[in-house]
């Protein structure tokens, strides 16, 4: 709602009146405690933030042009802040501005970089985890970005209908990142962050209500998120330790949410091209419909995982199509689907590698290969929870 007021081309601003009002808020709430309606307090801070900086404004070009008009005047300036910084719009401006976002003159990477820091809140590492890259990477992508969108005068505007299909898969890329983070958090005291969860549900639910795009993926996308949510009360024991798949009561698992998955996934088969996100479901639906862990119909997820591969490849899809390979053929033949994964070094960062060739080994009890990797994922991990979990395997 602030990049609408102050415009995409001004995003660093946006961020600044944010950052600005959380840090009133830090100290305020410090001495005061908290209100009694944080959200509004928030709004309000901000909203009277943007008036302050809209009046220390000395060239107009810097603020969006299609509301210049209303902010030159006194008398019209406080009333335009007040209708756009406002709670009753952020969903549907917050989905208008991902669309944005995707702008053509952006890389992928770069329109959804852009979208998980300025409209999700993302913090650089989280971006550089959700992308398995470097934090300086990322600091430099959202920089270009940033530029890319001055040098373009790109104003917050929806793109020609012909146009926002085309940008629909990375508005879908950016929602699936969000929700991921929400699952595993690893920049958070909380492994499960349900409000990240919450949100990307929120905004797929937006896309699959407006008649301008194409529902397939979309569904597809759903269907995964309410699969994979359906497990959150599962998911830690009392303590707060991760409970794996194999762990877990699936008396827990919501019932509702699996049955709301299924008919996404019906919905999305309803066009001619099989998605990611269909076949990512597809995978969840399996989990879903186990009674038991022994009870998994690993066959059918391998087969998901095989087109994946064919069509969706990436080295994190062949390092889960290695771990199917080991519940169907055994730890041994899963190391060596793991290291004929293309791209394999691109991994290096990315601790589920490790984590996961710590598990192989120790089914296999060459305990001190197992140890190795074990303590080599907790170094890539910043999730205490995580952390724990890689503590207790280790044998000694």
């Amino acid at each position: 709602m602030l990049t609408k007021l102050f415009g995409p081309q001004n995003l660093q601003l946006a961020e600044d009146v944010v950052q600005d009002t959380l840090l009133k808020a830090f100290n305020t709430w410090k001495i005061n405690g908290l209100p009694q309606n944080p959200s509004a307090w928030l709004f309000t801070a901000a909203r009277n933030k943007a008036i302050d900086v809209l009046r220390q404004q000395k060239r107009q070009q810097e603020v969006s042009k299609n509301i210049i008009p209303l902010l030159q005047s006194e008398y019209t300036l406080v009333p335009t802040v007040q209708e756009f910084v406002n709670t009753n719009s952020i969903d549907d401006d917050q989905l208008r501005m991902m669309f944005v976002c995707c702008h053509p003159s952006l890389s992928t990477e770069a329109q959804v970089s852009l979208i998980l820091r300025t409209l999700c809140g993302f913090s650089v590492a989280e971006i550089a985890k959700a992308f398995v890259s470097s934090y300086d990477a990322i600091e430099k992508r959202l920089t270009r970005a940033r530029q890319s969108f001055r040098d373009n005068h790109v104003q917050f505007e929806l793109p020609a209908a012909t146009e926002l299909d085309g940008r629909l898969d990375n508005v879908l890329l950016a929602i699936y990142l969000l929700f991921n983070e929400g699952y595993n958090s690893t920049q958070h005291e909380n492994l499960i962050r349900t409000d990240l969860m919450q949100e990307a549900m929120q905004l797929c639910e937006l896309i699959l209500r407006s008649p301008a795009v194409d529902h397939g993926k979309a569904h597809a996308l759903m269907a995964l998120i309410c699969f994979t949510a359906s497990r959150n009360e599962a998911r830690l024991d009392a303590a707060g330790n991760i409970l794996l798949l194999q762990q877990q009561d699936r008396t827990k698992w919501n019932n509702a949410l699996i049955s709301k998955g299924i008919f996404h996934l019906e919905e999305s088969t309803t066009g001619e091209q099989m998605s990611k996100y269909q076949l990512e479901a597809g995978i969840a639906y399996e989990h879903a419909r186990a009674a038991s862990y022994t009870n998994t119909n690993w066959k059918n997820i391998l087969q998901c995982y095989d087109l994946m591969c064919r069509f969706y490849t990436s080295p994190i899809v062949e390092l889960n199509r290695a771990i199917v390979i080991s519940e169907l053929q055994g730890p041994a033949e899963g190391i060596k689907a793991i290291e004929a994964i293309t791209q394999l070094s691109s991994l290096k960062k990315y601790y589920l590698l490790p984590a996961t060739l710590g598990e192989l080994y120790l089914q296999l009890k060459d305990y001190e290969k197992a140890n190795q990797y074990f303590a080599e994922a907790m170094d890539l991990t910043s999730s205490i929870a995580e952390k724990k979990l890689l503590q207790q395997k280790m044998i000694r």
